[in-house]
């Protein structure tokens, strides 16, 4: 597959997948790590058991264009505000931020409100998010023009 380009930069769109907190499970943030890889993105996965603070960090060092969280544990609700404060923080706000997992429907507009763009549940297709993060980063790049 071809190489998805940030636009105006030549390279390629940058994806820091992260699995906070003490949740286990990873198989779906792999899953989605490989799709993305795949879809010609550099996928950066941080691996279980990330803090907040971690994860702010990868963002920056790795000049992330997007932050896909991945939460089963139902603590989204205290890890993404910590997440999205941190980021702001450090200035790079700007970051394209997506969380995949149980997030039940009535925290979603909370989390969008907190700068989460992409919010995405249990039997939502690959090549959706795939689409989504492509289509975000490219959005966010043309906005900072």
């Amino acid at each position: 597959m071809t190489a998805v380009a940030v636009p105006g930069t030549g390279r390629k769109i940058r994806v820091v997948v992260a699995k906070p907190g003490l949740d286990g499970h990873d198989r779906g943030a792999k899953i989605i790590a490989r799709a993305l890889r795949d879809a010609g993105m550099e996928v950066i996965y941080t691996g279980l058991h990330q803090t907040p603070e971690q994860i702010a960090e990868t963002a920056l060092q790795e000049d992330a264009d997007a932050i896909g969280v991945s939460i089963l544990s139902g603590a989204h609700m205290t890890l993404v505000p910590r997440i999205a404060e941190l980021l702001e923080q450090q200035g790079i706000a700007d970051v394209l931020l997506t969380v995949g997992g149980t997030i039940p429907s009535s925290d979603i507009a909370e989390l969008k409100e907190l700068g989460v763009e992409g919010v995405f549940t249990p039997g939502t297709g690959i090549e959706e998010i795939v689409e989504f993060i492509r289509t975000g980063v490219e959005d966010h790049r043309r906005d900072e023009a």
